[in-house]
């Protein structure tokens, strides 16, 4: 493996063994040393009228907050301490909490991460929402453009990522959750080489997105991801459907992607019965594999000839924001 380059920038990082100590203009949050105490601390502390690139590293253990990260002028990159920056399966960082909409007004107030600020990276963190079933909870609520998350670990059950605004990048990413847990409205979302694991339920949605027009630009891809039951969980075959219409315009391509039986044959459904919202959705796939991709999919769902191209999502310039180390 090549080292780290340790610039707070966003030029392209070079993937790294491990990434263990901080670069030295990043602000530290540290549970035991020297540092801030809390990431809150630490993102209070940045400037918010410099345009130079801003960075945090935080060392390992688990932060049990909410974190709130405002506009900003500058880009920020937020690091997660690990010995296998390739990887979440390393990650030794955890913020987590357990905010509902039953304690909130709105599912932005519920997000471990509030990212609110344009050209944020965040790297080798686990973002937790323990509420668990019943409720909104989410672990990110993604409020900008050019947004990206690398091998991080998105952990929820209803409402786990809200993708809600801008050009958005996953790559290398955990997401766990059960209903409608990748959702949003107007954000257009690239998802690459995620595993997405589901958990124990009779029936679950991977995706839920909000698209309410022929302009609005919202469209997620997930693209050589794999889909399975969580570790633990026993899942019935056919439980999860890849999406339904939370909007009826709604977008969401699954191509080259693995997906175990938990996928039930149909593919998608509509969001209820009384109301199916599905008139004009674009619900698609491309040359998937495994159990889950076959079977008689909903009339309103297609096969694509061709894949969606990442320029299509992410912009012809993508590669000035995203790190090539993780993607392609």
């Amino acid at each position: 493996m090549f080292p780290l380059l340790l610039l707070c920038t966003f030029t392209s990082l070079v993937l790294a063994a491990s990434r263990v100590s901080p670069p030295s203009v990043c602000l530290i949050v540290n549970k035991s040393g020297s540092g801030h105490r809390t990431v809150q601390s630490a993102v209070e502390a940045l400037s918010k009228d410099s345009t130079s690139a801003q960075c945090i590293f935080i060392y390992q253990g688990t932060y049990y907050e909410q974190v709130y990260v405002p506009v900003l002028k500058s880009a920020l990159t937020v690091y997660g301490y690990t010995r296998d920056t390739s990887s979440y399966t390393a990650n030794e960082v955890t913020i987590t909490q357990s905010l509902s909409q039953d304690n909130v007004a709105n599912n932005d107030l519920t997000a471990t991460l509030r990212a609110h600020t344009p050209n944020l990276r965040v790297y080798n963190i686990n973002l937790v929402n323990t509420r668990g079933k019943g409720s909104q909870a989410l672990a990110l609520s993604a409020q900008a453009d050019r947004q990206a998350y690398y091998a991080v670990q998105f952990h929820g059950y209803q409402d786990t990522i809200l993708a809600n605004k801008g050009m958005q990048l996953y790559a290398r990413c955990l997401i766990v959750g059960a209903t409608d847990f990748i959702f949003g409205q107007t954000a257009a979302a690239w998802f690459e080489k995620a595993d997405i694991r589901v958990l124990a339920a009779s029936t679950g949605y991977i995706t839920a997105n909000g698209r309410d027009s022929d302009v609005n630009p919202s469209f997620y891809v997930i693209s050589n991801s794999n889909i399975a039951a969580a570790s633990g969980n026993v899942v019935p075959a056919g439980a999860y459907y890849l999406g339904r219409p939370w909007r009826n315009y709604s977008r969401v391509v699954f191509q080259t992607t693995s997906m175990s039986d938990v996928v039930n044959s149909a593919g998608w459904r509509t969001w209820n019965t009384d109301d199916p919202r599905t008139d004009r959705v674009y619900y698609g796939e491309y040359k998937n594999t495994g159990t889950g991709s076959k079977g008689t999919r909903a009339s309103f769902a297609k096969m694509l000839n061709s894949p969606v191209a990442v320029e299509s999502i992410l912009g012809t310039n993508y590669k000035d924001w995203v790190d090539g180390g993780y993607f392609p």
